[in-house]
């Protein structure tokens, strides 16, 4: 209907009936003639045959999902929001400010919506472009142009309209278009990308921050044993039941578990000021208070997506399939330049040398134009440019095969992973409970007068570090799980729910 009021508004200033008909067969037969597209046609890879990530069962595949062990769904995948599995209030509010602040989102949402103008854009290459002309001048033509023949000076009026036309035969400009839309594409991808690192950033800053809360004060604890040992070893001191040496090792081991703090404390800075930045925040803004690792809960269904499923959830592999979309369009784009161009032209309007008769019926003028231009010789560069456009597309068939097999690399060892996780949690909570075991014996022993005290501090110190370890085997099987939720692919956004607007400046 668009086209049909488009060719309707030219011949309307037409007053010859057989001009008229003519440019709207010619003008018709043009825009229905569809052509085939030159070039491949792009088809979507198939999925990876394998059914699996690991060539050995996992530890957490054969946990029942009544058992307290987080245990592997597989097949299933993330439902809703995937940081919403730890069922903590402040991780959801946290990500959520996140998702409206953070400047890597705003900046991949304004990249999306460039790319989409610019494939609206090049849609509209496909249709007629009709302008409206209006001039007014004074002209003398010269003997170059007339010869022997003299026209005095004129003053002229012209207004009116012309459409221009590519007839798109081969499809070219089709290419050109299915290629602008796939780049789009990958825009959209790279901002689910964006999307779930920011989330993913905020989530891990947020683990990390709770991880070394507890580290902190599990070595507070720590320090607070090692002054009473200090207290303890003095009295025995003033009593004479022991040697100054071993003040001197209580002394040392409260310098020594003092080296622990300061490093705790810079990772404890740094994750804050990272948090801050995903937020959106400058890094001396006011944070959430201190984050207790306790009250989030590790997940203890894990839902692993099938590696065929997979392939169609990453955005980096989807963003890989489009950008080998738009390199098999582009094949099409530069074998239609070996064709010949086809330009359809017709223009219509009044020409007049008085204003006041600019719209007489005697001052109509119109043309209809048909241009085609052919490559003839051109020292075989459009030839050489559909090669390296084939070549081009091979590439990028590769390099999607090859994100295909590192994402699952990546989930693979993630699940990996959180074996070993579970295992040297395992093997740390022995470690705590056999520490705890011998720490009691010491005492009872050197209250006995069985064992020296140096014998107790000893035992104390080994089960300090046995706690210590089992935080931080702890905190380490959270990060994982995280990381194996982003590797799966996360949530993809809704992205009409994203802000449309940018973030507020600092």
């Amino acid at each position: 209907m668009t086209i049909m009021r488009a060719v309707a508004l030219v011949l309307r200033s037409f007053r010859q009936p057989r001009a008229a008909i003519a440019l709207a067969i010619l003008l018709l037969c043009a825009f229905g003639t569809g052509g085939c597209a030159v070039g491949p046609d792009f088809v979507r890879p198939a999925p990876p045959p394998a059914s699996r990530y690991t060539a050995e069962p996992l530890r957490g595949e054969g946990a029942s999902a009544d058992e307290q062990t987080q245990h592997i769904a597989w097949g299933q995948n993330i439902e809703g929001a995937w940081w919403s599995l730890f069922r903590s209030d402040a991780i959801d509010d946290l990500v959520a400010q996140a998702v409206d602040h953070n400047r890597t989102l705003a900046a991949s949402m304004a990249t999306l919506a460039q790319a989409q103008e610019l494939a609206l854009a090049r849609a509209g290459s496909q249709y007629p472009q009709v302008n409206l002309v209006a001039g007014a001048g004074r002209q003398q033509y010269g003997k170059e142009f007339l010869g022997p023949i003299g026209i005095a000076p004129f003053t002229y009026f012209a207004v009116g309209p012309t459409v221009s036309y590519t007839l798109d035969y081969t499809g070219g400009v089709a290419r050109g278009v299915e290629q602008q839309y796939a780049l789009a594409e990958v825009e959209r991808h790279q901002l689910d990308a964006a999307y779930l690192a920011v989330t993913g950033r905020a989530v891990m800053q947020i683990l990390t921050i709770a991880s070394v809360h507890a580290q902190i004060a599990t070595v507070e604890t720590i320090l607070a044993q090692d002054r009473d040992n200090l207290r303890l070893v003095q009295s025995a001191f003033d009593n004479g039941s022991v040697a100054r040496e071993d003040i001197v090792s209580a002394q040392s081991q409260i310098a020594n578990d003092m080296t622990l703090l300061p490093p705790l404390r810079q990772e404890l800075a740094t994750a804050r000021h990272a948090l801050a930045v995903v937020l959106g925040r400058a890094p001396a803004s006011a944070l959430p208070g201190d984050l207790d690792l306790a009250q989030i809960t590790l997940p203890l269904q894990v839902p692993v997506s099938l590696p065929s499923e997979l392939a169609h959830r990453r955005p980096d592999i989807l963003a890989a399939e489009a950008r080998l979309h738009a390199a098999t369009s582009a094949v099409g784009v530069a074998q239609s330049n070996l064709y010949p161009k086809i330009q359809l032209t017709a223009s219509a309007g009044q020409q007049s040398l008085k204003a006041d008769q600019l719209f007489d019926r005697a001052n109509n003028a119109w043309s209809i134009i048909s241009g085609l231009t052919a490559p003839v010789f051109d020292g075989g560069t459009l030839r050489a440019e559909k090669r390296a456009a084939v070549d081009a597309m091979h590439a990028s068939a590769a390099s999607y095969e090859q994100t295909v097999l590192e994402a699952f690399a990546q989930v693979a060892d993630l699940l990996e992973g959180l074996d070993h996780d579970a295992e040297q949690l395992d093997a740390q909570a022995h470690a705590r409970q056999a520490a705890q075991s011998s720490l009691e014996l010491a005492r009872i022993s050197y209250q006995e007068g069985d064992a020296g005290l140096l014998q107790v501090l000893d035992a104390e110190r080994s089960f300090q570090q046995a706690r210590l370890g089992y935080v931080r085997a702890t905190a380490q099987r959270y990060l994982d799980t995280v990381q194996l939720f982003l590797a799966l692919g996360g949530t993809s956004p809704m992205t009409a729910q994203l802000r449309s607007e940018p973030p507020h400046v600092l």
